[in-house]
């Protein structure tokens, strides 16, 4: 099948070559030329596992190509995907400005039936907007074509996106109309065929359910991790509670891990803009904005331990950290936590020398060059002149550290756990005093 893909950000990208790699002809329009002339001259503006290898495959497969051609994008396809961002509004709500500006786009361009599928996260009647302003734009024209709008959510995760597109478990298809229906299914076949994943139903519970979906996931992290500020307190171990719990089916142990809160492009704002949408509506989604708050303050949590060891003297020590990225497999550094405990040690006179596998050039994009920031080559390359190290981000080669080595190199034998990720017996035993989050400090006998 022809299809046109709207925005080449995360979920245009993965959308756009997931499609193309089972055989279906894909142009992918972005307004950012530098972002396309990138694109085609073999680059990728993001980092994901396994996407620039596909990316090359499928353009030297003539199969996928990127253009800010619009017209030409809506002259392609059938299938019309707006993929494009929706950032927050100042009071948390989605900004749907760039959706209803391609749904616009389309409208002025198409001159025969075209199929637009929501595949940013939208909120609850984001579907009925585009069509009024087709409408409106095909009447100024005093075109009468047949169009229709279908809300077909994503549920990528990042570092894993291209695995969750090719095998999904749910395909969510949001649409009263059964012809449309059946064309997405056809769609869809070549990603549903050992089992029926696709879910039809009516656009506003496909766009609720993606927020619903996000929302929960947030609310099992936020209340793992008020668990476990309150299991530190009582002297319990929050991984031997998690572990308890998890064991009963009805809870499971998917996302019930303790940290230092959630971040990246997904949960924080999908969260508030639930929150907003109920609010526009005259309901108080408490626990909603309790899930939001208690992220936030979990996100200062590992900078108060650093803060309490230290007696409140930070001024001229170095923190070593290791992770800046919002999550492993993944350069995206929105709303990480290490960009909160950064900022909190700058303010308070530390220096700090990071390293992360991937977010390197994400973290010179977003601070620049300053005095008080060394990017270290490698992990151990951090701890050079540092004081103590600070685990942000649980990437697979911070699991099993030379504990000696970091003994040897702190100045102030001490690790900071914010992902639980080290065997603090080992830590002890190499005569490190190890702080995590959940379970009592860990100091030398």
């Amino acid at each position: 099948m022809d299809v046109t893909i709207f925005g080449t950000g995360y979920v245009g990208l993965v959308t756009g070559v997931c499609l193309a790699e089972v055989g279906n002809n894909v142009l992918c329009i972005d307004i950012d030329p530098e972002k396309i002339d990138l694109l085609n001259s073999g680059g990728v503006p993001i980092y994901e596992p396994g996407l620039e290898e596909m990316i090359k495959n499928n353009r030297d497969a003539g199969r996928l190509q990127f253009s800010t051609d619009a017209e030409a994008g809506v002259k392609h396809g059938l299938f019309q995907f707006i993929a494009v961002g929706t950032p927050p509004d100042e009071d948390g709500s989605a900004d749907l400005q760039y959706v209803i500006a391609v749904a616009r786009t389309i409208a002025e361009h198409m001159d025969s039936y075209r199929i637009l599928v929501d595949k940013s996260t939208v909120p609850v009647g984001t579907a009925d907007a585009v069509a009024d302003n087709v409408r409106e734009v095909l009447a100024s024209r005093g075109a009468a074509i047949a169009f229709d709008v279908v809300s077909n959510p994503e549920f990528l995760k990042e570092g894993a996106a291209i695995e969750d597109f090719m095998r999904p478990d749910r395909i969510i298809v949001g649409t009263e109309d059964p012809r449309t229906a059946e064309l997405l299914r056809a769609l869809y076949a070549p990603f549903n065929r050992s089992h029926d994943r696709l879910m039809l139903m009516d656009i506003r519970s496909a766009e609720l359910t993606k927020y619903a979906s996000n929302a929960m996931l947030a609310t099992k992290i936020s209340f793992m991790n008020e668990l476990s500020n309150i299991a530190e307190a009582v002297g319990a171990d929050i991984d031997k509670v998690r572990v308890g719990m998890g064991s009963d089916p009805r809870i499971g142990y998917q996302f019930i891990y303790p940290g230092i809160g959630y971040g990246g492009s997904c949960f924080p704002k999908d969260v508030r803009a639930l929150e907003q949408t109920a609010r526009k509506l005259g309901y108080d989604p408490q626990l909603l904005h309790a899930v939001e708050a208690v992220n936030f303050r979990q996100k200062e949590v590992l900078f108060e331990k650093v803060r309490a060891h230290f007696d409140d003297d930070l001024k001229g020590r170095t923190i070593a950290i290791w992770g800046l990225s919002f999550k492993p497999n993944t350069d995206d550094m929105r709303e990480a936590s290490s960009r909160v405990l950064m900022e909190a040690l700058w303010d308070a006179g530390a220096q700090v020398r990071a390293y992360d596998p991937v977010a390197m050039d994400e973290t010179r994009r977003i601070y620049g060059d300053r005095p008080d920031l060394a990017l270290a080559p490698d992990a151990m390359s951090a701890l050079d002149n540092a004081d103590t190290l600070a685990i942000v981000t649980e990437w697979s080669e911070f699991r099993s550290p030379n504990f000696e080595t970091i003994k040897r190199t702190l100045k102030s034998p001490v690790i900071f756990d914010g992902r639980n990720v080290l065997d603090g017996n080992l830590a002890r035993a190499a005569g490190l005093t190890y702080i995590s989050i959940g379970r009592s400090a860990l100091t030398p006998d």
